[in-house]
C-alpha cells in the first residue's frame, strides 16, 4: 500500500509525500458510528456523495470508486451494546445491516462497504500504525486530561464549557458539542501532531482543500493556535476500551477509535486510487478529517485528500435533532411517504453545506409537489407525451454520444458560463416514481 513504482515523491513543508497520477475518481462518506440506528443526517451525507459519484460516471470517468461503511469500535459501542443486551459482535452486525438496508432503499450506489471489524481493515490499521511508529511519530506517554466519550476525543481546558445540571451542580462539557466530559489519567501512545503545524497550514492554503471556505478558515484558525494543536493520544488502555484493534506489540493497549476509523479509507483504496478526490463529511467531524487525518497521512508518506466537502446539520422544525426531544427523523418513514427519489430530491434541494438545513414535513410536501411533481413532472410528460412521441420510443443512454457532446464547443461554452456563477456545483440525480404527496 505504501510503496509503488508509479508514485512521485515530492516535498511538503520539508517532508517527503507520495503523489500519484490518476485516471480514477475516489469518493468517500465517513464510516458511520453504530452506537445508534441511522437517521436523516446520515442519508444526507450519503446522497451528496452518491450524486457526485453519479455525475463522475456521466462524465465518463474511467473508474469511479465510492466507499461508505460503519465504524464499530470504541467506548460508545461498548456502552450501546451493553444497553441493548446484545453481545458486541451481534450488536455491530445488526446496526451495520441497518445502514446497508437503508442505503439500498435510498438507491445509494456505493461500490465498497467497509467495516472496522473486518480482517482486511484490521490488517491495514496495523500496517499504518507500524509505518507511523517506524517514522518516529508515535511515543509512549502518560496523558491526563478531559475525555468526552460521546465524541471519542480528549479536550483541552479552552475547549470546555460549564453547564448547570438539574441538581443545581455545575459540570464541564465540550464547548462544541455540549456533551459531558470526565477527567482521565492513563498511559497512552501519543502522536506528534504538534510537529505537523507547517504541513497542515501548507495543505490548507490550497483553496480546494476544504469546502465551503468557512470551514477551511476554521481549520486554519485551529491549526495556527499552539494551545489547541497539541499531541494527540492514539491508543487507550485495554482495560478501559477492550472493543478495539490491539496495538502491535502492545496488546494491553487498543488503537484510538479515530485513527482506526480514518484508516478505513486506506483499506478501501488500492494503490491506484490514492488520494481520495472528494471526502464528504459532516461539520461535527471536521477536526478529525481536517487536522488529524492529513497529519496522519503526511506522517505515513501519503498525500492528503484532494478535497473535503463539509456539510452542516439538519434541524427539525427549527430545533436540533436529539433523542431527548424525540424528534429524530427516520429516513425509512420518509421513503414510504415521499419515495426514495422524493427524499433524495428534497435533501439535495433544501440542504445548504455552509448552514444548517431545516427539515419540515410541510415544506417537504410543498417542494415535492410544486417542483418534482408539477414543474419537472410536467416537463417530463410534455417531452415524452404521445403527441410529441406517438410510438413512445425512448432510446437508451449513449455514453459515446454524451462524451462527444461534452467536448463540443457548445458544451464548453455552457460549462464556462455555469462556472462563472457563484456556488456553481453541478449535481445530477436520476429521478423516478414522481407522484403527488398528500
Amino acid at each position: 500500500m505504501f510503496h509503488n513504482k508509479c508514485l512521485l515523491c515530492l516535498r511538503l513543508a520539508g517532508r517527503s509525500v507520495l503523489f500519484r497520477r490518476k485516471s480514477t475518481y475516489f469518493i468517500t462518506t465517513p464510516i458511520f458510528y453504530v452506537n445508534a440506528p441511522p437517521h436523516i443526517g446520515h442519508v444526507y451525507t450519503a446522497v451528496i456523495a452518491d450524486a457526485a459519484h453519479r455525475f463522475q460516471m456521466l462524465l465518463g470517468c474511467q473508474e469511479t470508486v465510492f466507499s461508505t461503511g460503519t465504524d464499530e469500535h470504541g467506548t460508545k459501542i461498548q456502552e450501546a451494546a451493553l444497553q441493548s443486551g446484545s453481545p458486541l459482535p451481534q450488536y455491530c452486525d445488526h446496526i451495520s445491516l441497518q445502514y446497508r438496508t437503508l442505503f439500498q432503499s435510498c438507491n445509494i450506489d456505493y461500490t465498497d462497504f467497509v467495516r472496522t471489524t473486518e480482517d482486511r481493515h484490521k490488517s491495514e490499521v496495523h500496517k499504518f500504525w507500524n509505518v507511523l511508529q517506524a517514522g518516529g511519530h508515535i511515543y509512549l506517554g502518560t496523558y491526563s486530561g478531559w475525555y468526552c466519550t460521546p465524541d471519542e476525543t480528549f479536550l483541552s481546558e479552552n475547549q470546555l464549557a460549564e453547564r448547570q445540571g438539574p441538581d443545581g451542580c455545575t459540570y464541564k462539557v465540550s464547548a462544541e458539542s455540549g456533551h459531558p466530559v470526565e477527567w482521565t489519567n492513563e498511559e497512552n501512545f501519543m502522536f506528534k501532531l504538534s510537529s505537523f503545524q507547517d504541513d497542515l497550514l501548507r495543505w490548507l492554503q490550497n483553496d480546494e482543500s476544504v469546502h465551503p471556505a468557512k470551514f477551511r478558515r476554521q481549520l486554519i484558525d485551529f491549526v495556527s493556535n499552539d494551545d489547541l494543536l497539541h499531541d494527540v493520544s492514539v491508543s487507550r488502555p485495554k482495560d478501559r476500551v477492550h472493543w478495539g484493534i490491539p496495538v502491535p506489540d502492545a496488546p494491553h493497549q487498543t488503537i484510538y477509535v479515530w485513527l482506526d476509523a480514518l484508516v478505513s479509507y486506506v483499506t478501501v483504496a488500492q494503490s491506484k486510487l490514492w488520494p481520495p478526490d472528494l471526502q464528504v463529511i459532516g461539520k461535527d467531524i471536521l477536526k478529525f478529517h481536517g487536522v488529524y487525518w492529513p497529519a496522519f497521512l503526511i506522517a505515513a508518506g501519503l498525500e492528503p485528500p484532494r478535497s473535503l466537502l463539509c456539510h452542516s446539520h439538519w434541524k427539525v422544525d427549527g430545533k436540533k435533532m436529539s433523542k431527548s426531544k424525540g424528534n429524530i427523523i427516520d429516513p425509512l418513514d420518509c421513503i414510504v411517504r415521499y419515495t426514495a427519489s422524493g427524499l433524495r430530491y428534497f435533501l439535495l434541494r433544501e440542504g445548504v453545506a455552509h448552514s444548517d438545513g431545516n427539515y419540515s414535513e410541510t415544506k417537504a410536501i410543498r417542494i415535492l409537489n410544486s417542483e418534482l411533481a408539477d414543474s419537472l413532472g410536467n416537463l417530463l410528460n410534455r417531452c415524452s407525451g404521445k403527441t410529441v412521441n406517438p410510438d413512445q420510443i425512448f432510446p437508451k443512454f449513449c455514453q459515446h454520444s454524451f462524451s462527444i457532446y461534452c467536448n463540443s464547443d457548445e458544451a464548453l461554452k455552457l460549462v464556462e458560463s455555469l462556472s462563472a456563477l457563484p456556488g456553481s456545483n453541478i449535481l445530477k440525480i436520476l429521478l423516478s416514481d414522481i407522484h403527488y404527496v398528500n
